[in-house]
């Protein structure tokens, strides 16, 4: 049964990365993008590692997934504000054919 679970788990995992790289192709904007790299990169992420804590039924590998998703969940966000920082500061327009406002 842990095997059928954590297939389950893998499949969705890779689903959402494959919507992951689709967002990063098909958006048109830097922050939308990057919403689509972290908020779904994480959850496919998180989503493998549960599937590795339920396939090997171990404390210490259960422990280790389980750090591995709160460092994702704790990091994710602050990179994606950065990227987007970083963005907004360099100049990249945001949006085709809508010209940037300073300020």
């Amino acid at each position: 049964m842990t095997e059928v679970i954590s297939g389950v788990l893998i499949l969705i995992g890779c689903g959402m990365a494959v919507i992951a790289a689709l967002g990063l192709i098909r958006l048109p904007d830097v922050l939308i993008r990057m919403h689509a790299s972290t908020k779904v990169g994480t959850l496919s992420c998180g989503l493998t590692m549960a599937a590795v804590a339920v396939h090997f039924i171990e404390l210490a590998v259960a422990v280790r997934c389980i750090a591995i998703i709160v460092f994702l969940l704790m990091t994710a966000p602050i990179a994606g504000h950065m990227i987007g920082r970083a963005a907004l500061r360099t100049g990249v327009p945001m949006w085709r054919g809508t010209p940037r406002k300073d300020g």
